[in-house]
């Protein structure tokens, strides 16, 4: 599609997800918490939204941010690593940005490290320089070789990118990492993290101007609740007016809470929405605090 070039309207919403992998299942599940159901098609590749106009496309991870770039979808789950890749590769390519991440998710965390052999001692980026380095985000690694002002071979690799010292084609590489136990096996370290990474929802630099804008917005909302509610649990208890000050200075997670006086008398009964772990030391430091009654329910739906 051309830079001039509009996406024709529509009146439902297209999402893109990774069909399968790490980030397939877990997207498809945040999306039926915010309310939404689909029917699958028979070849598994499109799910049109029942309960909201609002479907799914069922696609390879790498292929996202081109269908977004496309518009062929209007937004996108994916890694933050792949979606920064893609822009990395069209900013070097001197073509301009043509989408964003919009939320960050909360689940699909890595990170994208250069790994050297066990026998270096990491001394700094500049140590990489005249190296040959394979990775499978060139975009990104040139990005940040650029950064640090180094001068490296990018030897690019689509897969089993941890192996490519051990066949002599490069000196260290650049890849993602989870646990560590692959570089472990292949007798290399983490030196330094080039980028956080965990699944995002990408999506347009603008906003939609059709009625997707209302569907997007409805989306966002829900998203934003459900992902609030993820550690969040509603406290109650009672306690003394005099204690209320020191019980408030322990919940710096809760938002502003509702008190109520109780039977006229100083004791105050009061509710707060906290969004950290409710783990039994902090109850135990709230009872001592002068808290009495503590109850902790958890929060099932919540919107903003």
């Amino acid at each position: 599609m051309s830079p001039s070039a509009v996406p024709a309207a529509r009146d439902r919403l297209r999402i893109a997800i990774q069909k399968s992998g790490r980030l397939g299942e877990p997207a498809r599940a945040l999306l039926a918490s915010c309310g939404l159901s689909w029917r699958e098609s028979r070849d598994k590749l499109f799910c049109y939204g029942e309960t909201l106009p609002v479907d799914l496309l069922l696609v390879r991870d790498d292929d996202i941010p081109g269908l977004l770039a496309d518009g062929v979808c209007d937004y996108g789950i994916v890694g933050r690593n792949v979606l920064e890749e893609f822009a990395a590769e069209r900013a070097g390519g001197g073509k301009p940005a043509v989408s964003k991440e919009i939320r960050p998710l909360g689940f699909g965390g890595c990170r994208l490290d250069i790994a050297v052999p066990d026998a270096w001692e990491w001394e700094g980026p500049q140590q990489l320089q005249g190296k040959r380095i394979a990775t499978s985000y060139p975009g990104l690694l040139a990005k940040w070789l650029a950064e640090q002002q180094v001068e490296a071979g990018v030897v690019m690799l689509s897969g089993s990118v941890e192996i490519a010292p051990r066949l002599g084609q490069a000196d260290v590489i650049c890849d993602l990492v989870s646990s560590g136990a692959t570089l472990v096996a292949n007798q290399l370290k983490p030196a330094v993290t080039i980028m956080q990474s965990e699944a995002v929802l990408a999506g347009p630099l603008q906003p939609f101007s059709d009625i997707r804008g209302e569907l997007a917005q409805m989306l966002l909302r829900r998203l934003d609740g459900v992902l609030r509610l993820k550690d969040s649990r509603l406290l109650m208890f009672q306690a003394q007016r005099k204690e209320v000050p020191a019980l408030l200075e322990l919940l710096p997670d809760a938002e502003q809470p509702t008190l109520l006086q109780v039977d006229g008398a100083d004791t105050l009964a009061l509710q707060a929405l906290c969004h950290g772990a409710m783990t039994w030391q902090r109850l135990e430091d709230l009872k001592r605090a002068g808290a009495r009654g503590l109850m902790v329910l958890p929060v099932e739906r919540m919107l903003a």
